[in-house]
């Protein structure tokens, strides 16, 4: 009997995963495997909410392999070592992975690869499980990569990707394997309180309601921060209970508008695996640098962090941030650009307080989507700066959204509830609720000064 290692990573499903599929076609039997890996608690991307969200997952993939005859198998420690060591008991001959694109993966995967080989062992990398299309897979004619989002755009819609795969009908775990220990959400502390589940059957739930009923409206209400017409997918294509390949089929098998918008949000996120594929420092270091002498304001960002800046919508997503371990994505946007352009504090700062509590945090998404806003990264309008008073006439203009996440101003009526400095007398005492910590006028200045701007 011939034995083979499925090991999952980001990739945690059983519908349409080429990393199961290829481990299960090309042996008797198959030992499903999740490593809990010391290296990313010792770095601190072991974030509770992400932590309570992977128990989830790994509880409903262990359920999806039992109905199929198999189940999960469970390591903790050193990655390589953990499936090394499995590889030699099990007698497997070869292991079947995911490929990724941060610098510690790839490391990881360099590691275990020699010490496969070396025991006589192989490992087999499979693309396109984790992206729609393959970093590399369409590049410009002088670059390894495309730095601007548009033109890689029109590049990956001409690619058609892969078909996806259906689940496999059984799976054949060699005896003698011992299972480990599932990780279980309530063992883990300082989680928010409104974090959503995870797991395969809570993310196809949930995107077969919203295909049915939200896909459609997607073009005209994404940016509505309080309709949240958003898909709220992006922490199961974060841990990949979800595949970004078969919701761009599906996706273009509903078409219309808001699917089309859909689906460049999913190119987004390839896009940006791309560029850290090429540029794997820039998971640390500006993409495009600005010369910044970014400010060390720590009272400043304290106040940004906790939602008090004054600026009800920025604080009201900072504080969505807080409950539920996601935000909009206008309000991310409202959030990055105020800490990087008004408040003029280092990106980096702001990218690592999201790291804490995001649930759908991850290398490329988060610090290259900071890098757009700050205008170090691949924005072509690097000194764009957003206006929150602006942006939230526009985006939540009778102030529903902030009354639902600042309970302080859920008796200021309709848009003046944005501008609650601007309120007299008794009105203004009887909140408690600061003032704003710095002027826009004053903010945008001292950036565009800083930028040589003026």
């Amino acid at each position: 009997m011939t034995v083979s290692i499925a090991l999952f990573t980001a990739d945690l499903r059983v519908h349409d995963n080429p990393v199961l599929r290829a481990a299960l076609d090309g042996a008797d039997e198959t030992v499903p495997l999740f490593v809990l890996d010391d290296a990313v608690r010792a770095a601190g991307f072991d974030a509770p909410n992400r932590r309570a969200f992977l128990a989830d997952c790994l509880a409903s993939l262990d359920e999806a392999l039992r109905e199929r005859g198999g189940r999960l198998v469970v390591r903790r420690g050193d990655v390589v070592g953990e499936v090394c060591r499995l590889a030699r008991q099990a007698e497997a001959r070869d292991v079947h992975v995911a490929a990724d694109v941060s610098g510690f993966a790839h490391r990881r995967e360099d590691r275990l690869r020699t010490e496969l080989e070396s025991d006589g062992r192989r490992l087999h990398v499979h693309d396109a499980v984790t992206t729609v299309l393959a970093p590399g897979e369409v590049v410009p004619a002088d670059r390894d990569h495309f730095a601007v989002f548009t033109p890689y755009f029109r590049r990956w819609e001409t690619v058609a990707p892969r078909r996806p795969l259906g689940a496999p009908r059984r799976v054949r775990v060699p005896d003698g394997v011992r299972e480990g220990e599932l990780p279980a959400r309530s063992a883990v502390s300082g989680v928010s309180p409104g974090l959503a589940r995870g797991g395969e059957q809570e993310g196809r739930r949930r995107f077969a309601a919203w295909l049915s009923d939200g896909v459609d409206a997607y073009e005209d209400r994404h940016d509505d921060l309080a309709g949240d017409a958003t898909s709220r997918l992006s922490p199961h294509l974060h841990f990949g209970t979800l595949s970004p390949t078969e919701l761009v089929h599906r996706a273009r098998e509903r078409g219309g508008a808001g699917a089309d918008a859909f689906v460049r949000q999913v190119c987004w996120r390839d896009f940006h695996h791309q560029v850290l594929a090429a540029r794997p420092q820039a998971a640390r270091e500006d993409y495009r640098t600005r010369h910044d002498g970014w400010r060390r304001d720590d009272e400043a960002a304290d106040a940004w962090r906790e939602g008090r800046t004054g600026y009800p919508v920025v604080d009201a997503a900072m504080r969505q941030l807080a409950h539920e371990g996601w935000m909009h994505n206008r309000g991310r946007l409202l959030a990055g650009s105020f800490l990087t352009k008004t408040l003029y504090v280092d990106w980096r700062v702001g990218a690592r307080h999201f790291l804490e509590l995001l649930v759908d945090g991850d290398m490329a998404n988060n610090q290259l989507n900071w890098q757009w806003v700050a205008g170090t990264g691949t924005d072509t309008r690097p000194n764009r700066v957003l206006n929150p008073l602006t942006q939230a006439k526009r985006f939540d203009p009778d102030g529903a959204y902030v009354r639902r996440w600042v309970p302080e101003l859920a008796d200021v009526e309709g848009g003046a509830v944005h501008t609650p400095w601007k309120l007299a007398g008794l009105d203004r005492a009887g909140i408690d609720y600061p003032d704003p910590v710095v002027g826009l006028g004053e903010g945008l200045d001292r950036f565009l000064r800083a930028r040589g701007v003026r």
